[in-house]
């Protein structure tokens, strides 16, 4: 469980820092970027709830409520990850064009 809250504190850090980082961004891919990648760490800190919730508490709701926050995470982290890395193509150019 420890691994967990762990990895939990780390996602939620990495969305803090990513948020800040799109609010002082000036570029809009950059910008977009940021927050995808923000979104991304915020579905793993709901994915990595989800299952350490499932070994707090053990009940029916439990896992109802840690299913649905996994699925709810790993679809967040998977669509978010395809947005970065879409937007991640365009950064360096960006960049370039506006020096």
């Amino acid at each position: 469980m420890l691994v967990f809250v762990g990895l939990i504190i780390v996602s939620f850090v990495f969305y803090f820092y990513y948020k800040t980082k799109q609010f002082r961004a000036v570029l809009p891919i950059r910008k977009k970027w940021y927050a995808a990648v923000a979104a991304f760490s915020l579905g793993s800190f709901i994915f990595f709830f989800g299952i350490n919730f499932l070994f707090v508490y053990q009940s029916l709701v439990t896992y109802i409520v840690s299913g649905i926050f996994i699925i709810l995470g790993a679809m967040m982290m998977f669509s978010n990850y395809k947005a970065a890395k879409h937007y991640h193509k365009f950064v360096a150019e960006e960049a370039r064009l506006n020096q």
